[in-house]
């Protein structure tokens, strides 16, 4: 039977994992995401590997505002948002991330993937030329696969020379450019030029798309991410983001933009249009990160003396990285078996950071990903430097 083929199959492929030393594990936390963690079978241990990059999946205000979502709204949507799903808690929260990022408009997703696939492939028409940055997220990716236009293909990662050559090639058969980038890059920490971006595509009249999910809460002197990092913020034609990671840490996504896209976004995303609305207690949840985000830096302001000081201390220890402004680290090793045994090792020294490997990152180029949360404390900060000190 085909069935019973494909278990084999699948078996063989898991215990060659197992054998090689690249089999990914599960592990179950027991209790809320801070600082430090309780995870099953190890006990507590300092986190360096989660989104939560201003400690907001905890915090009071954002875990009462869900709580109240949940009394006054119950457990779930039930519908799309075109039928019966669309609630005021939704209409609070849009018009708050669009002002936080300075767009007309936004229209939250229950996830930044599906507010990719949304925005792209929606957008993007079948004369239009889609130029999307080589190491852009997954969903990026995908999201370009699934629109249809007249070109889509990459350009070498933020190399505007290369970006600029496939502009003016294209210029004059395509009907609207599109430039698509990460503002910071998941995995490298690297960081896109976006003032550079926001001059080249008013050049070409081409439209500039950023999903900024790892740019919201470290980046900018108020966390507003990327664009207000590099000076360009409210300049961008349409950011996407996460809910799941700096902004309460649950679940969901958005796209800020004109009111036109956003409208356009309503009346065909596929994905508003066949998937249920954001679960209002998290719209609730996310508008109160909002909230707290626009009424001081204190949170952002901690974070970043945090990113300072341990990549400060992790090359002082001699660990080789590269120059970013982010609060993402990450430390080569190449190979995946190798990076997962610093990872477990690690683990045994009480730091929580996870290895990376293919497919998450292209074979022989394994690494160690930190992340830095202004969760941390000066006594979390300091085991972490002791661990990689004996590491």
């Amino acid at each position: 039977m085909s069935s019973e083929l494909f278990e084999t199959r699948t078996r063989q492929d898991i215990d060659a994992m197992r054998s090689a030393g690249t089999l990914k594990r599960l592990r179950h936390v027991a209790g809320p995401m801070d600082a430090t963690v309780q995870l099953e079978g190890e006990g507590e241990c300092v986190v360096l590997c989660s989104n939560n990059y201003l400690g907001l999946a905890n915090h009071p205000e954002v875990v009462e505002a869900t709580r109240r979502g949940l009394d006054h709204y119950g457990a779930g949507t039930a519908s799309v948002r075109f039928i019966c799903g669309t609630f005021d808690a939704h209409r609070e929260l849009e018009a708050k991330l669009a002002k936080f990022s300075g767009t007309p408009a936004a229209l939250s997703y229950v996830s930044c993937w599906n507010a990719n696939e949304a925005a792209i492939a929606t957008a993007a028409g079948p004369k239009d030329v889609i130029l999307s940055d080589e190491l852009n997220h997954a969903s990026i990716i995908d999201a370009c696969r699934l629109a249809r236009p007249l070109k889509r293909t990459v350009y070498k990662h933020r190399d505007l020379d290369d970006l600029r050559a496939k502009m003016e090639e294209w210029s004059k058969e395509a009907e609207v450019i599109w430039v698509v980038t990460d503002g910071v890059f998941s995995m490298e920490g690297s960081v896109a030029d976006m003032q550079a971006l926001v001059a080249l595509c008013r050049e070409f009249n081409a439209m500039l798309v950023m999903d900024d999910s790892h740019g919201v809460g470290p980046m900018g002197v108020t966390g507003k991410g990327t664009a207000e990092h590099c000076g360009v913020w409210g300049e961008i034609d349409v950011v996407t983001g996460t809910l799941g990671k700096t902004l309460g840490g649950a679940a969901g996504g958005y796209v800020a933009a004109s009111q036109a896209f956003i409208d356009l976004l309503v009346q065909r995303s596929r994905t508003s249009l066949f998937s249920n609305a954001l679960p209002v207690p998290v719209a609730c949840g996310a508008a109160a990160a909002v909230d707290i985000m626009e009424r001081d830096t204190t949170l952002v302001d901690r974070l970043h003396a945090n990113t300072r000081r341990l990549r400060q201390g992790l090359k002082e220890l001699g660990y080789e990285l590269q120059d970013s402004p982010s609060a993402i680290i990450p430390i080569m090793i190449g190979d995946e078996a190798e990076a997962i045994r610093k990872s477990e090792r690690l683990l045994e020294l009480g730091v929580w950071v996870v290895a990376f490997g293919f497919p998450v990152v292209p074979r022989g180029e394994a690494r160690l990903r930190v992340q830095v949360s202004a969760a941390l404390q000066d006594c979390h900060l300091e085991k972490v430097l002791d661990a990689f000190t004996k590491l």
